[in-house]
């Protein structure tokens, strides 16, 4: 998957999300923009997102960290969506039942076996931040 095109970023997101795996809690999330390096998803916040306080759950959360920094860094020239080896969510803000969501995924740097992630969620309408996630994968040796 070294020259993924918005479409084959798109169709991989699909099929993740729409799998009888884990990933698929986040079925309602869509890709909205993909750069070498850069995936931009939304997601309107519905009940099956939330926790008991009506937000939205710290776990779907680090959930969407995960699947959408992974989209990153395969969209990128090495192509490989690696093995995560350490993840940190830090929560600012809570999103509410009926609010819509922009996750934001920026590879920082790729090295020989490890590649950095951060990931920003916002309110698509207000822009306020809600969570930042930091992502390290092991991609694997390259000679």
């Amino acid at each position: 998957m070294t020259h993924l095109t918005i479409q084959t970023v798109r169709e991989v997101m699909k099929a993740m999300l729409e799998s009888s795996c884990f990933d698929r809690v986040a079925n309602k999330m869509k890709v909205v923009s993909a750069n070498p390096g850069k995936v931009v998803c939304e997601m309107k916040v519905e009940e099956q997102h939330t926790n008991r306080g009506g937000t939205l759950h710290g776990g779907l959360t680090a959930t969407l960290v995960d699947i959408v920094s992974t989209a990153a860094l395969m969209y990128t020239e090495r192509g490989v969506p690696g093995v995560s080896v350490d993840m940190n969510i830090t929560y600012m803000s809570s999103a509410k039942i009926g609010e819509e969501i922009l996750i934001t995924a920026e590879v920082l740097k790729q090295g020989k076996t490890l590649g950095f992630a951060n990931v920003n969620l916002t309110d698509k309408t207000t822009g306020r931040l809600i969570a930042q996630g930091r992502h390290t994968k092991h991609l694997g040796f390259q000679s």
